[in-house]
């Protein structure tokens, strides 16, 4: 077993940074007035979910077509396929009311982990990459789930 580099460790938690912050002003509204009036609706709550959610999937589409670049042939025609299905889902299905977004956000994680084991079972990827996407998606779907239990 390959160790998570310790560099893609610290950002892929860091990353999970506005999914944490979102669920904590859905779960606790007070939290919202932490930063003060700066910060617009836009980055708080349910939105800031949906919103860096939305461009999560998309960086994520531009992974795995890094990903396919490793493959040929028809391994690398599906890979490329498959590679835009994320940033393709975000854009059409996380939009319209936040609920309804919310749970599409949340399958979009979902089937994103899978799309990850495809290319981790093609030999595409780094020996820790499932082990690093399984710990963030965990933790992005349980945050995705707040605004979809409480709204």
């Amino acid at each position: 077993m390959t160790a998570i580099p310790r560099s893609a460790l610290i950002l892929g938690l860091a990353g999970l940074i506005p999914f944490l912050w979102g669920a904590a002003n859905v779960v606790y509204p007070p939290s919202r007035e932490w930063v003060g009036p700066w910060l617009t609706p836009m980055f708080r709550e349910t939105y800031v979910i949906l919103t860096y959610g939305v461009v999560i999937l998309s960086f994520m589409s531009g992974v795995l077509w890094g990903f396919a670049t490793k493959a040929e042939g028809r391994v690398a025609a599906v890979g490329y396929g498959l590679s835009v299905i994320p940033a393709l889902w975000a854009f059409f299905m996380v939009n319209g009311a936040p609920g309804a977004a919310a749970v599409n956000l949340f399958a979009g994680f979902a089937g994103l982990l899978m799309l990850d084991y495809f290319f981790s079972v093609q030999g595409l990827t780094p020996a820790w990459w499932m082990r690093l996407r399984v710990l963030l998606t965990v933790v992005v779907l349980a945050c995705v789930a707040v605004p979809i239990l409480m709204g």
